[in-house]
């Protein structure tokens, strides 16, 4: 054998561990979610943006921005006045009418619609009964939203709200509610809850019957301290939690650095999925926002990454048989 024909031999027989390596890792997985799903504006945008991208999002909608005047006067969450919400209400029929369109036109693209309640209550003290009354008006709103506002609903949207709305995720991150909570998940058939805070990314956990997955702490900023991985913490870090728009730019590039960190880690690593959270506000002059979709646009194209809802996510991560079962957390 010559020894450039030896040579090429032997550099192939030590490159087939790493390819073989390579070949059995799987996706990385970045999963987005968006809490409230209501202002029209960013409907649109997020949506564009998942197409530009090859990406599917999770939007965890607060059903009040579905009730009109009538029905505002008629919600009455657990333990607190009829018509009182935290986050409002629709101000319009027009505006239910286009945020259906949006709503309907997301599923039919392949996002999740899931719940994030109705009025953005802090459920930790409720009992079981509380978050089954509120799942309950979540579903109801949802039934007939077409017809309040004097439309034809489309054909299949009575099995999105049957059927299709597998996801939860508490406002303000009540995990703390636990079991009262998760069994009236079980009950309002979800199969899915996103209201965990992780110390950095983890594989979710099966409890009860329900998947359970966290939003990560991140690294961020010149100290890295670790931070929810969601705009409103970032937010409230790097402004108070008082709109600066002056700085726009400059919170935009660290809140990219601690997205591209986290992801890089991962995707170097034991490719954990990733989470990340937002909000239908572009805080701080759309800082967030603007990261995101950089990291989007640079990420998702990869061949070895899908950036997918949780509904995607779960036979993904089932398949790796990384799917953890436990009675309790």
């Amino acid at each position: 054998m010559s020894r450039p024909l030896l040579a090429t031999c032997l550099a192939a027989l030590f490159l087939l561990p790493v390819m073989a390596e390579a070949a059995d890792r799987p996706k990385q997985l970045v999963i987005i979610s968006f809490d409230g799903a209501h202002d029209n504006a960013l409907w649109l945008k997020s949506r564009e943006m998942a197409a530009r991208n090859g990406a599917h999002f999770t939007y965890f909608l607060s059903c009040t921005f579905l009730m009109n005047e009538a029905a505002k006067r008629a919600y009455q969450a657990p333990h607190q006045k009829r018509g009182k919400s935290n986050v409002g209400f629709a101000h319009s029929d027009d505006e239910i009418r286009e945020r259906l369109g949006n709503i309907w036109h997301a599923h039919l693209e392949g996002h999740d619609i899931s719940s994030h309640a109705c009025g953005h209550f802090d459920g930790r003290q409720w009992s079981e009964a509380d978050w089954s009354a509120e799942y309950a008006t979540f579903h109801a709103t949802l039934k007939y939203a077409w017809k309040s506002v004097g439309l034809d609903e489309p054909t299949g949207w009575q099995d999105l709200v049957d059927h299709g709305i597998k996801g939860f995720r508490a406002p303000y991150l009540s995990a703390t509610a636990g079991a009262d909570m998760i069994s009236a998940e079980k009950m309002a058939g979800f199969s899915y809850d996103a209201s965990l805070v992780t110390k950095g990314p983890a594989m979710p956990v099966e409890e009860d019957g329900i998947i359970r997955f966290g939003l990560p702490l991140i690294p961020e900023g010149p100290g890295e301290k670790p931070i929810i991985g969601m705009d409103y913490n970032l937010f409230v870090r790097h402004s108070k939690g008082e709109e600066d728009t002056a700085d726009s730019a400059a919170f935009e590039q660290r809140a990219y650095s601690a997205f591209k960190e986290a992801f890089d880690k991962q995707y170097a690593g034991s490719r954990i999925p990733l989470q990340l959270g937002f909000h239908f506000v572009e805080m701080n002059g759309g800082a967030y926002w603007r990261a995101l979709d950089r990291l989007v646009g640079d990420v998702c194209h990869r061949e070895d990454v899908a950036c997918v809802s949780y509904s995607e996510a779960i036979p993904m991560i089932e398949a790796r048989g990384k799917l953890e079962r436990a009675s309790g957390l």
